[in-house]
């Protein structure tokens, strides 16, 4: 699969007074697949902003380098930012203005012609209130007009750092579909983000940055995959004494919300079965023990130290 965003051994170093040295990035490497949404996750501090402003020419690395759309950056920025579109940090709106005249100004800068403007505020569902004061828009209005504003060049790749930061329950799900339906159309969807949930949802790739490298990547079902525990959640009338025969049989079990976590293959769970009904205790429930993104997510970004923003 071709990559859009290609990423090999990407420092940045800042330097402080006194001649302190603070790592945001430390050697992070990061392909970014065609097409679909790409989660880019990380604790505050962990360097997604820090990487973002690089992949878009507004912070240089101190060493590595990048590849967007085919192009080298910096160099090739000039040529390949009018196929991205991109939403750093909080939008910039002026609230007086409508949320037309917002887009058709910022069309006029980049030369576009304003019948993209229309088509944009249907795009993500804004057409009704094209016309209204800005000021008067939801939050989650607010982020779909943002969007409708890095569409307007029709970019192969668009970059969202945090679109659903701060917004409510109906504006996450209204960014959420907004983003799916901009993927089915062969669109690569770039999205930094704290909504661990959402991601399981939105997104069809993730990367888990910490300390300034990536320290996973691929599938999301992959990346979940890859850190399943070998455990057994096994369940009887005698949680007790249920534990006691399985420790007794050798394996290693504990009682814990309600449960026995066995550690052991799903491939092994006779050997659970039997042991238990060999003692007069029969299963009320048996099953391979889940982990969510959110496990994933805490165990693998444990103790990352904090990032000073470019």
């Amino acid at each position: 699969m071709a990559s859009v965003i290609e990423i090999r051994g990407l420092h940045k170093t800042y330097n402080r007074l006194r001649g302190e040295r603070t790592i945001a990035l430390d050697g992070l490497d990061l392909d970014v697949p065609e097409g679909g949404v790409f989660g880019f996750l990380g604790p505050n501090g962990s360097g997604k902003t820090t990487t973002i402003r690089c992949v878009l020419g507004l912070v240089r690395p101190s060493a590595g380098t990048i590849r967007v759309l085919g192009g080298e950056v910096p160099e090739a920025l000039p040529e390949v930012m009018r196929r991205i579109g991109s939403i750093v940090e909080a939008p910039a709106l002026f609230p007086t203005f409508s949320g037309r005249e917002q887009l058709i100004h910022l069309a006029s800068i980049d030369g576009i012609g304003a019948y993209r403007v229309d088509e944009m505020l249907e795009r993500v569902d804004l057409a009704s209130r094209g016309r209204d004061l800005i000021k008067g828009y939801s939050l989650g209005m607010r982020q779909r007009l943002a969007i409708a504003a890095a569409l307007l060049k029709d970019p192969a790749l668009l970059v969202l750092d945090e679109p659903a930061n701060g917004l409510d329950p109906a504006g996450i799900v209204e960014v959420r579909v907004l983003m799916r339906s901009l993927a089915r159309e062969g669109r690569t969807v770039f999205v930094s983000s704290h909504q661990l949930s959402e991601v399981r949802q939105t997104c069809d790739h993730v990367a888990i940055l910490a300390r300034g490298r990536c320290v996973a990547a691929g599938p999301v079902h992959e990346v979940l995959a890859s850190r399943r525990a070998a455990r057994l959640v096994v369940r009887v009338d005698d949680l007790a004494r249920g534990a006691d025969v399985l420790c007794d049989a050798g394996f290693t079990a504990s009682v814990a919300d309600g449960t026995i976590r066995v550690a052991l293959e799903p491939a092994e769970a006779a050997r659970v079965t039997r042991a238990l009904a060999d003692q007069g205790l029969y299963l009320t429930e048996l099953r391979v023990e889940e982990v969510d993104l959110e496990t994933v997510f805490l165990e693998l970004t444990r103790d990352a130290p904090m990032e000073v923003p470019a």
